[in-house]
């Protein structure tokens, strides 16, 4: 059995947990800062198979200790993006493997410099976007002898609305904040452009909805810095209800609540409601030559709420965390051929889709 420690015991870590000891292939350590607190019923089934242990991410010689006591094989850090650096300091030091979700653009480098020289995988970026998404693109480019434009579309989205902002919260406000405030990148004219979040807006009809998207930061993950000079045009937005943009805009934007985060935070967290009745929309669009001919192809896919381990859980928990599962298992089933930084693009979407932690999108 593998030997993992999973970081954040958040609604996202709680359900790779789960998902990892259901398996049977894995030995599953969950810490948090104040792991007493954990609503251990929200580990459903898995609640007695799981070990759980108080650890301090600000603490980094508390997890090198609890590491190598317990002769772990990789850490998997579901935590705010700003705690990822450290952990990835003390995977690198003991030489095992590493896995996050962030989206943050800086961290993702700071994690790439680490990653230099070792021997073990360093693999940012699990998640859907950045993550499953770029598995998704990389296999559609595949298929064509040039690329011209790659449009990658993600929207984790309430099944039904009736705020103002048309939205609810269904994961980390922290790192939502991080999206729409922080700038984007892409590619235009076949270079790497940086775009301001929040612009870019656009409208999209799937099954005769209509919907907005525009720039939001992260979710393109290393496929810009992949993929220049080989596309003319690649960018990556994020799909609300029409008029969230234009709200946020005037929140982080016109009453410069973008420069002071915190409040932001305690504003939406009081005044936008949470929901596990959500959805995930997955939308990637592919233009190019095949030979002469110029060709589009498109992947759709909607992921709803799921049971697993006796408990419902949310489109975005699932999407998360079993992208995060398939990856580690992919990598923990053959580590002779992953070591230094992993992008995610080199994985295939069949070995992804045919994991069976990977299947829930499916």
């Amino acid at each position: 059995m593998h030997r993992v420690l999973i970081l954040g015991a958040g609604k996202i870590g709680e359900l790779i947990s789960c998902l990892l000891a259901e398996s049977g292939k894995y030995q599953v350590h969950l810490a948090d800062v104040f792991i007493d607190q954990l609503d251990v019923d929200r580990l459903g089934t898995m609640k007695d198979v799981i070990q759980r242990c108080a650890l301090d991410a600000r603490q980094p010689a508390q997890i090198s200790a609890y590491i190598e006591q317990h002769t772990i094989q990789a850490v998997l850090s579901s935590l705010p993006y700003y705690c990822n650096v450290a952990v990835a300091e003390v995977a690198k030091a003991l030489q095992i493997h590493y896995f996050d979700l962030t989206e943050d653009v800086s961290v993702t480098k700071a994690v790439a410099a680490l990653s230099n020289n070792t021997k073990t995988a360093f693999v940012p970026q699990c998640g859907l976007a950045p993550g499953f998404i770029s598995i998704v693109a990389n296999e559609l480019m595949s298929h064509f002898d040039k690329v011209d434009t790659v449009s990658l579309r993600v929207g984790a989205l309430p099944q039904q609305v009736n705020n103002a902002l048309k939205y609810a919260l269904t994961w980390s406000t922290e790192g939502l904040i991080n999206e729409y405030g922080n700038l984007c990148h892409g590619i235009k004219n076949g270079q790497s452009v940086v775009l301001q979040p929040l612009e870019g807006y656009e409208t999209i009809e799937l099954d005769g909805m209509t919907y907005e998207a525009f720039n939001t930061s992260g979710g393109l993950g290393s496929l810009a810095e992949t993929y220049q000079g080989k596309v003319t045009h690649m960018d990556y937005k994020t799909i609300r209800y029409p008029g969230h943009c234009q709200d946020m805009r005037l929140l982080m934007n016109d009453l410069r609540l973008n420069e002071d985060r915190e409040t932001l935070k305690k504003i939406l967290e009081k005044a936008v409601p949470k929901t596990y009745q959500d959805l995930v929309m997955i939308y990637v669009v592919v233009q190019g030559y095949q030979g002469r001919e110029f060709i589009e192809e498109s992947y759709v896919k909607k992921v709803y709420p799921k049971t697993i381990a006796g408990k419902l859980r949310s489109a975005i928990q699932v999407t998360t965390a079993s992208s995060l599962c398939a990856i580690v298992d992919l990598v923990l089933a053959s580590p002779a051929k992953y070591h230094g930084l992993v992008r995610q693009e080199q994985f295939s979407l069949n070995a992804f889709i045919s994991n069976q932690f990977g299947r829930h999108y499916s």
